[in-house]
């Protein structure tokens, strides 16, 4: 029996246990997508006014419209983030902005809250003025209102104003049984050190 020679084509040939593997593969994966994928709703027919729209920030926050959408893991206990770095207010008292990192988690039901409509009612802060307490508390009873989550928890981390960080915590109840509830990752001030 004579030696294999090398072939003259340059280049690589995957061998055909390979590329039928490959192909199996990629049958399989858009067979998984098909079984999962919802169809696509617009945000006209989720009842959505500012997502996909021009919207303006409301001048205050009780004009704001914090929107929800329908779930699409209903079934699923998981917990939602809502991270806010930049918040901003004014001090009722002197008028002088006041600045927050927000942490907002929840457990949704069977709505979520739509993230254009938070970050415009969040923008409604910037000439509100109220005090952290206030703000933070006020913040997650407009969430459980619109979208009546299983549980929310709301961490507001103040910057200090007058040489005192003033740092808000508050929460709906217990979380429920099984859900991972992740660090807030927000080091409480510490000053110069």
């Amino acid at each position: 029996m004579a030696p294999k020679t090398a072939s003259k084509k340059t280049g690589s040939r995957k061998p055909a246990s390979a590329s039928r593997k490959a192909a199996t593969l990629a049958n399989m994966e858009t067979l998984d997508r098909s079984k999962t994928a919802k169809p696509k709703l617009s945000a006209k027919a989720a009842g959505l006014t500012q997502l996909g729209r021009e919207a303006k920030a409301p001048a205050e926050p009780e004009a704001a419209v914090l929107e929800t959408a329908p779930n699409p893991q209903a079934g699923a206990l998981y917990v939602a983030r809502f991270t806010a770095p930049e918040f901003t207010s004014l001090c009722p008292v002197t008028g002088q902005p006041d600045f927050a990192h927000l942490v907002i988690d929840y457990v949704p039901g069977k709505l979520i809250v739509e993230s254009k409509s938070f970050k415009l009612f969040l923008t409604s802060f910037r000439n509100h003025g109220a005090f952290h307490e206030d703000c933070t508390v006020y913040i997650a009873k407009r969430i459980v209102a619109a979208a009546k989550p299983k549980w929310l928890r709301i961490a507001g981390y103040w910057y200090p104003r007058g040489g005192i960080p003033i740092d808000v915590f508050y929460q709906t109840g217990e979380p429920p049984k099984g859900v991972w509830l992740p660090d807030t990752g927000v080091a409480p001030f510490r000053g110069r050190g």
